[in-house]
């Protein structure tokens, strides 16, 4: 078992832990909580050695194998399936012995290795991995794929991949569920229910961690709380202490008459559709659940849109696609105020072709769109993190929105979004993901927006501000359409689900356990349908080789964007790597060379959030790559 006694831990001026205790015991799954910068991550690194206690005592079992997710992957050559195997080292090693012992015509040592290999279940490792990344969303094709080909979000699977594969008995997971979709969520969930090991887990994902853990530790003030269950257990019951100490009572009474009285209006309005009673089933739970978030630094709420016309949106006979390449076909669709519409579908399927459709970014191909000329859209989107002024503050984004407006009343607005004090006037540069994100959603609210579409709106938000959002859309008048893989989200806010599949969009007649179910079905019909291939004649090879032609025709100009982006990337990762180098040189941090740290510590920063804004640019190349291949699938 691992267990920490009396542990202090201090990282800079900030103390983490102080006088604390834990225990976790083997083969339990453990999920891991709490506000950001309260020290979830450095707990995990603390367990595996990187940071060591000021005070107090760590115990993890010497003989224990621990796997964990890299946090970064070298541009490497080789192929996506080998870099998942190189992560079993026990492996590779006796592979390599074997090659020696070949080489040396040693009898005896190759049927020793053998035995070895096949103890640890080396022979079926092939396989193995192509499951794991199969799980994870790579095809058989882009397995074979060198490592270098995939951008960041991509490699982080890969490195998700490594850390399964191994035969641990511990694993640490960090924000996993990160650059997935819900397809990959189900997956990864079923994954790591069957895992036989310890597991400690940090995740912003609520449905994610109540499906998987038995136990929460909550980080709060300095102390490792226990609590018995899953997710929603402890938060029922951290409600109910923090009710009895009358923390923020009237807060709590208030919000929870108002959700009440949504969730009372909501009961009559449902109709027995599945969709409507799960909504209505997660809308009752929330209400009862308030009193835990009444602390929450968080305070979100849509404003009232200028006006409410009806239809918003009309689409009939519409194909929407790229170039000549027709991604969504035959789509009929008329938005209202009030429509709250959850997108389903494979990753590729074309869920955000619809939603740059709707967004304008994208124009028809064919079919009868109309606008209401008083159409007024918000879209949230994380490629929008990249047009934040990086040198402005949030207040001087907001400014520009209303410039007529009182400097407090734009600040107290943006203190709900987390931007209090001093931090409302600091340069956007520095901020993490999820304070950006935080921000554009801040400038999206305030346009008082009648049709929001929200694509992965959850990424990078931890769970009190995703708290929040959902709270904040269930009173939004307006309509609205939401790709996420947050399944609280989606349940809370969506009345109606459309699933887009085979190049079509079309209503979906169930909740997401139907959903789960569809993915599972669809799945064994594909493997049916691949078996059945393999029986018959191969198509005509002149006719296969016409269609890939073409396909690599479509694709060179946005793969070759994607390659100047890639070596963008390396440039600046290596250049992160010899700044970093230098940041753990002890003289840089000497008074005589302030200059020097600082000027690197402005570089770095400077190169991250590049780093990233490539990432996006790349990601969006790679959604037009996979919504092409998918139409060409479709198509031939």
């Amino acid at each position: 078992m691992i267990s920490i006694n009396q542990a202090q831990l201090i990282r800079g001026s900030k103390t983490l832990l102080n006088e604390t205790s834990l225990t976790i015991y083997p083969g339990h799954k453990v999920g891991l909580v709490g506000a950001n910068g309260t020290g979830k991550s450095s707990l995990l690194a603390l367990i595996l050695g990187q940071v060591h206690l000021d005070k107090g005592d760590i115990n993890v079992p010497s003989g224990w194998e621990i796997a964990t997710v890299a946090q970064e992957t070298p541009a490497l050559d080789v192929s996506a399936i080998n870099y998942v195997i190189d992560g079993d080292l026990e492996y590779r090693q006796l592979e390599a012995e074997l090659d020696k012992a070949q080489r040396e015509d040693n009898g005896h040592n190759i049927a020793v290795i053998h035995g070895k290999i096949d103890a640890i279940g080396g022979y079926a490792i092939h396989s193995r991995a192509a499951s794991l990344l199969a799980g994870l969303g790579f095809s058989e094709a882009k397995q074979n794929d060198p490592v270098k080909s995939f951008s960041g979000g991509w490699r982080m699977r890969l490195n998700l991949a490594q850390a399964l594969l191994c035969r641990s008995d511990l694993l640490l997971l960090d924000e996993p569920t990160n650059h997935l979709d819900l397809d990959t969520m189900y997956w990864l969930e079923g994954w790591i229910k069957a895992y036989q090991g310890t597991l400690i887990l940090i995740s912003h994902d609520r449905d994610f961690i109540d499906g998987i853990v038995d136990e929460i530790v909550h980080v709060e003030n300095q102390k490792l709380n226990y609590y018995k269950g899953n997710y929603t257990a402890f938060e029922r019951i951290r409600a109910e202490r923090m009710a009895q100490q009358q923390v923020a009572f009237e807060r709590q009474q208030k919000e929870r008459a108002h959700m009440q009285s949504f969730v009372d209006r909501f009961r009559y309005k449902a109709s027995k559709a599945k969709q409507a009673q799960s909504r209505l089933k997660a809308l009752e739970r929330m209400a009862e659940l308030l009193p835990s978030h009444a602390d929450s630094q968080f305070s979100m709420a849509f404003r009232k849109p200028d006006a409410l016309p009806n239809p918003l949106v009309t689409m009939e006979q519409v194909s929407v696609g790229y170039g000549d390449t027709e991604i969504l076909k035959r789509v009929h669709l008329n938005l209202v105020p009030g429509a709250r519409i959850g997108l389903l579908g494979r990753n590729g399927a074309g869920k955000s072709t619809l939603i740059k459709l709707l967004s304008e970014e994208l124009k028809p191909m064919t079919g009868k769109y109309e606008t209401n000329p008083g159409l007024n859209i918000g879209y949230f989107a994380q490629h929008q993190l990249e047009f934040l002024r990086l040198d402005d503050s949030p207040l001087q984004h907001l400014m520009r929105l209303a410039p007529t407006k009182r400097e407090q009343e734009l600040r107290d607005f943006l203190g709900g979004y987390g931007f209090n004090g001093e931090m409302a006037l600091a340069p956007v540069r520095p901020f993490s993901g999820g304070e950006k994100a935080r921000l554009v959603l801040a400038l999206l609210v305030w346009q008082r927006p009648n049709l929001l579409l929200l694509d992965e709106p959850t990424n990078h938000l931890d769970l009190e501000m995703r708290h929040a959002l959902t709270l904040a859309l269930q009173t939004f008048e307006g309509a609205m359409i939401i790709v996420s893989h947050d399944r609280h989200l989606l349940r809370l806010s969506c009345s109606d689900y459309y699933l887009v599949d085979q190049g079509e969009v079309r209503s979906f007649n169930g909740d997401l356990d139907d959903y789960h179910q569809w993915l599972l079905d669809a799945a064994k019909e594909e493997n049916k349908k691949l078996a059945s291939m393999d029986a018959t004649p191969a198509q005509d090879k002149k006719q296969q080789k016409r269609i890939e032609a073409e396909l690599r025709k479509q694709l060179s100009p946005i793969k070759k964007q994607q390659t100047k982006l890639e070596k963008q990337q390396q440039k600046a990762s290596d250049r992160l790597i010899a700044l970093e180098a230098q940041l753990a040189e002890t003289s840089l941090y000497d008074a005589d060379n302030k200059a020097q740290l600082t000027q690197v510590l402005t570089e770095r920063t400077q190169l991250t959030q590049d780093l990233e804004a490539s990432e996006m640019e790349w990601l969006t190349l790679q959604e037009q790559i996979e919504d092409i291949e998918q139409a060409a699938s479709i198509n031939g």
